[in-house]
């Protein structure tokens, strides 16, 4: 059976969020990121080389399909061709289910680019945060190039799109903690092993209603203090220097 021209039109329409959404499914391209998503997610349709779909159980996904490489160009969203590509149906979380109050976790405050979000993604599995809370204009996880730059993380980590005004009000048990430009050094300030860590936009930063439920103000500094620097960070490097510095300590600990 080759990859109908249906089918290719199925997969290219994943790269809009409002198939995704209707479909409940995403796409994911390359033999690493498929095989990692296939232990963690269920599966709907797979199309690959035979040498690749040799490799796989006939139990790994509801349809297999044997894909000539220019079939899988056409699918593809890449610039070169993988050997798989794979459609999996997104997973669903309970957001009252999660145990909140023994470990740490991100909050994401309107992260617009999809590298960004896909890189913050593959940090939180890094640094072992199970769980990511964004609001609902941060970009979308399951987005293709969100889902190709967590390397495979996006099998891991969990992302909760919900209004995070009202979620952390209402976890206000927690510290919630956020990077600005003025606030209290990141590498002296007291750090906790559990609460919020809040990661603004990439432009406004942490918008103002959030600022308000802010509990540690931090920043990072940069070197030497007095010299004249960028602005700010890349989100995406700021929540790298900041969760690490969390997990340094709690090694230290």
């Amino acid at each position: 059976m080759s990859l109908s021209k249906n089918k290719i039109k199925y997969i290219r329409s994943l790269n809009e969020k409002k198939y995704r959404t209707e479909h409940g499914t995403f796409v994911a391209e390359g033999k690493k990121l498929v095989f990692d998503l296939l232990g963690n997610c269920r599966c709907q349709f797979l199309a690959g080389s035979p040498e690749v779909m040799s490799e796989i159980s006939s139990l790994s996904a509801e349809e297999i399909v044997d894909s000539t490489p220019d079939e899988l160009k056409k699918a593809s969203q890449l610039k070169t061709a993988p050997q798989v590509i794979g459609v999996f149906y997104k997973p669903k979380h309970d957001v009252e289910d999660i145990e909140l109050s023994n470990k740490l976790h991100l909050v994401l405050d309107g992260i617009q680019d999809p590298g960004n979000m896909g890189t913050i993604v593959r940090l939180a599995d890094w640094f072992g945060i199970e769980h990511i809370f964004c609001s609902p204009d941060t970009a979308d996880i399951y987005n293709p190039k969100t889902v190709q730059a967590t390397m495979g993380a996006i099998a891991r980590v969990k992302a909760h799109y919900l209004n995070i005004f009202d979620f952390l009000k209402k976890n206000n048990d927690l510290p919630v903690f956020g990077t600005f430009l003025e606030g209290e050094n990141i590498y002296k300030a007291e750090l906790s092993e559990n609460g919020f860590v809040v990661m603004g936009n990439e432009g406004k930063g942490i918008s103002l209603d959030i600022q308000k439920l802010v509990t540690n103000k931090l920043f990072i500094p940069n070197y030497p203090p007095n010299a004249q620097t960028s602005e700010s960070l890349n989100v995406a490097v700021a929540t790298a220097i900041v969760c690490s510095e969390f997990r340094r300590r709690n090694i230290q600990a």
